[in-house]
């Protein structure tokens, strides 16, 4: 082949081709799809029991056992996503689910219901996502309200024990393993997002972490079967160690993805259920909880119990007070304290990274 010895030869081959790419590279980028950007603005949660509202009652039609088709999510009218003040948002949308783990998120169908980010992938095509809720991974290897009924069952047994001692050893190592499951959630919600026009700064992403249900609070004249069937040294566990280690694995998963944090670890003290004499008036958890209705029902009596040390009612518009706050906030990570009014409000820096230590 003959080779081209004239450069001005050679310039006027290559210029017209150099003018050609640079028409193809400036030219507009494929739009995503994603809905207007005068769609009404909404806020999702995805999650378990803490987020569906289990505890606090009045469920929605279908979440609780009442279709035959055995859902038990127990999104509840009252669960914090419902009751958050945010301006300028349309409608929230609540997707978490009862006894949810980390694949119910991604791939796992839960009752009778699919996996719950591809419905919030679904509603992100039709509203403007203004925030997104996560609380997940306390039913993966952690375990916690399993563990709960370990502790009820290690007083009523009178274990020596109780069942904080052979978890002192094991409990960082069962939040060790959730960690990359919830880090695997949070990322297929980044890249959803991203697939339909949203890009990471378009939205909020927060991972809320678990407050304690019961701590060293708790009126010894209810540590029975009708309030809080726990022993000391378990409620000083839960409270001291077993929230705050969870709450640093969460925090490390949401850091995978660079979401925002928000630590509940500390958001019940005081307030934990049978922290108060009397009818529990005060107390944002549900204590001890069964439905003696549903204990005659063979399709209903293994969920007799399931609401038992949960968030109740007003624990649900506490949090949902600290989360408005934190949302409307540039904060990284917070934890939600109360303040002098005993209102839990969002405090940077408070977040408990040196409870990580284990």
């Amino acid at each position: 082949m003959r080779r081209l010895r004239s450069p001005l030869l050679v310039l006027v081959l290559v210029i017209p081709l150099v003018g050609l790419l640079l028409l193809i590279s400036d030219g507009p980028a494929p739009r995503l799809p994603a809905p207007p950007e005068d769609a009404p603005k909404a806020i999702v949660a995805l999650g378990d029991s803490t987020l569906s509202g289990e505890g606090a009652g009045d469920y929605e039609p279908g979440t609780d056992g009442d279709t035959g088709a055995g859902n038990w999510c127990h999104r509840s009218t009252k669960a914090m996503i419902n009751k958050l003040s945010v301006p300028d948002i349309a409608r929230t949308f609540n997707l978490a689910c009862s006894g949810a783990r980390a694949a119910n998120l991604v791939d796992k169908p839960q009752h009778d219901e699919g996996p719950q980010v591809p419905k919030l992938l679904e509603i992100a095509r039709q509203f403007r996502i203004a925030a997104i809720v996560v609380q997940i991974g306390a039913n993966d290897e952690p375990g916690f309200s399993s563990v709960v009924k370990e502790c009820a069952e290690a007083w009523f047994k009178s274990s020596a024990k109780g069942c904080s001692g052979p978890l002192t050893t094991s409990w960082g190592e069962r939040v060790d393993k959730m960690v990359p499951k919830v880090a695997a959630a949070l990322r297929m919600i980044r890249d959803g997002m991203r697939e339909n026009g949203y890009p990471d700064a378009s939205y909020q992403l927060v991972v809320q972490s678990y407050a304690a249900p019961v701590g060293r609070a708790v009126v010894h004249s209810l540590r029975n079967l009708g309030g809080c069937p726990f022993q000391s040294g378990d409620l000083e566990w839960v409270q001291d160690k077993a929230v705050g280690e969870l709450a640093a694995g969460l925090r490390a998963a949401a850091a995978t993805v660079d979401a925002r944090f928000l630590d509940l670890s500390r958001a019940g003290a005081g307030r934990e259920a049978c922290s108060t004499s009397g009818n529990g008036a005060g107390e944002w958890f549900t204590r001890l909880t069964v439905r003696w209705k549903d204990l005659g029902d063979e399709q209903r009596s293994a969920h007799a119990i399931q609401e038992s040390f949960h968030p109740n009612a007003a624990g649900h518009e506490q949090f949902a007070r600290c989360l408005s706050a934190f949302l409307a906030t540039t904060d990284r990570a917070a934890a939600c304290v109360a303040d002098p009014a005993r209102n839990l409000v969002p405090v940077a820096g408070a977040a408990t990274a040196a409870r990580a230590a284990r």
